[in-house]
């Protein structure tokens, strides 16, 4: 009977360390989406940025007398 406890006191201590690790590994994980979800907007701002720019250009160039 004793050996059954102490088995399952084992197994609980593995489960209660598994589930902080799978906490840590989720913010982890948050914190990296967070990251990739700032970058891309930047790089979606950047992108409209130049497209505008290079809109710009093609309106300048269409409008001069060939």
């Amino acid at each position: 009977m004793e050996a059954e406890i102490n088995s399952l006191d084992d197994k609980v201590q593995q489960l209660a360390l598994m589930c902080q690790r799978l906490r840590n590994d989720n913010s982890q994980l948050r914190q990296q989406l967070a990251t990739a979800r700032n970058e891309n907007q930047h790089l979606s701002e950047k992108i409209n940025a130049a497209t505008g720019r290079l809109e710009t250009l093609l309106e300048k160039i269409a409008d001069e007398p060939k």
